[in-house]
């Protein structure tokens, strides 16, 4: 076994916080200059829907993807005639190299960009003194150059490697502009590469930490808006859950009291039939117990039982009868033979009915509404309609998610959650459920829920 010497302790905690920082600071130009200076980046072609292209009309805009490389294509241009114009039209290897070079980096920033930004800067000094330009140490096309570098590379990078190019450069400019160029006797413009490479890196830095912003406070309201949908089905689920609480209980004590008088109904029943009823009871009350544990973990820390029994399709009249006191002229068709039905369709019914009529209250004031149930063989249809809004129409904090025209889903503030909450109940009864604006500018929801005869084959 090897041994440690008690004087050396883990690497992280030797570190000073000055020491990581540096270290971290050279990571980022490794990362962004020095180890991806060789590798191969293509400038992709824009999106024809990029925003860079929505000054353009739109029949253009696909023939106009290539707009960066053309703009690039043009900023070579501009270097290679700055650099001709300087050597005063000579040919030869020198204005090959005093033109071409600058040139090349440019053009190379499509492909490579970390190897344009240190082509720009080390061929920097050989321009100057093969054009026999008595600055230094950037000749003007080899200025305008090193400018069109540092923005093109700025903006397919980022800001970390913007300042890393600008640190580069203004060291570069300092120790040629003392050490090079004034013991040559030239002059130097080291001074005015550093501010308008300062101002243009800024700009483009600014611009890129608020699109960034932007981008993540976009992906946060996407998962906040994902989790508020999700908070939204799981609080009605409850809900639905607290209400149909009381419906199977009412099922189950009936269960139990039947199972506890059926032997006394027959005379010297068998043992085995007694047995029988008491284990039917037993298993009635011990689900009771289960359920009044179940309400316990589902109640909401407000929750009170209702002191009434829960609503069923004979009492949408008088849901009827006060929502038109409320102000809504509302009317309602009964179809079919009216049958009794379980009373968890009848509540769930209801709830619907409901929902649907304070939607139209709090988003269509003014409309008129209708509620047509129908009792139909195989099942129970309800259609809920409403026509368009004659008042002001009260504003939703979602208006995005909102469909027009009245029963849209609101964030509740009665019963359920609007829509979703219809939609939930729909589905736990195996039904089907359609909702949607009507021509005339109102809405409609339209549900349908299967309901098994009596005395049908199970």
């Amino acid at each position: 076994m090897g041994c440690v010497n008690p004087t050396q302790t883990p690497d992280t905690g030797s570190r000073s916080p000055e020491l990581r920082m540096t270290l971290d600071a050279l990571g980022g130009l490794r990362a962004d200059l020095a180890g991806d200076a060789l590798s191969y980046r293509p400038l992709p072609p824009l999106a024809p829907d990029s925003p860079a292209l929505r000054f353009l009309p739109r029949r253009i805009r696909p023939h106009a993807v290539r707009l960066p490389h053309a703009a690039v294509g043009f900023l070579a241009l501009v270097t290679f005639l700055l650099g001709f114009d300087q050597l005063t039209g000579s040919v030869g290897p020198v204005a090959l190299v005093a033109c071409g070079v600058p040139t090349a980096a440019v053009l190379l920033t499509l492909i490579r960009p970390a190897s344009a930004f240190w082509l720009s800067i080390a061929s920097t000094p050989f321009v100057a003194y093969l054009s026999g330009y008595d600055g230094w140490p950037w000749a003007p096309n080899s200025f305008a150059a090193h400018l069109f570098v540092l923005v093109v590379v700025a903006l397919r990078t980022g800001p970390r490697a913007a300042a890393w190019m600008w640190v580069i450069t203004a060291g570069y400019a300092t120790f040629t502009s003392f050490f090079l160029g004034m013991s040559a006797g030239y002059g130097s413009n080291g001074a005015e590469m550093l501010f308008f490479s300062a101002l243009f890196l800024l700009v483009i830095a600014v611009v890129q930490i608020r699109r960034q912003a932007d981008r993540e406070v976009t992906a946060q309201q996407t998962v906040t808006a994902v989790e508020r949908s999700k908070r939204t089905l799981l609080e009605e689920r409850t809900t639905i859950a607290r209400e149909l609480h009381d419906v199977v209980a009412h099922h189950m004590s009936v269960v139990a009291i039947q199972a506890e008088a059926a032997p006394y109904r027959v005379e010297n029943p068998p043992p085995e039939l007694e047995q029988a009823f008491l284990t039917i009871r037993e298993n009635a009350v011990a689900a009771l117990t289960e359920l009044r544990r179940i309400l316990g973990v589902v109640r909401a820390e407000d929750y009170e039982a209702p002191d009434a029994p829960q609503p069923t399709l004979a009492d949408l009249h008088g849901l009827v009868g006060n929502v038109r006191e409320a102000g809504l002229d509302v009317s309602m068709a009964v179809t079919g033979a009216v049958r009794e039905l379980p009373q968890g369709v009848e509540l769930s019914a209801y709830r619907i009915v409901q929902e649907a009529l304070s939607n139209v209250l709090r988003h269509a004031p003014g409309a008129d509404a209708k509620v047509e149930v129908s009792h139909v063989l195989g099942g129970l249809g309800l259609r809920i309609a409403n026509g368009p809004a004659r008042g002001l129409v009260k504003p939703t904090r979602h208006p995005a998610t909102a469909p027009e025209g009245g029963l849209r889903p609101p964030l509740s503030t009665g019963a359920g959650h609007g829509i979703t909450g219809m939609r939930e109940r729909v589905t736990m009864l195996g039904g089907e459920m359609t909702d949607g604006p009507t021509d005339d500018g109102g809405y409609e929801v339209a549900v349908f829920v299967p309901v098994q005869r009596e005395g049908a084959d199970q």
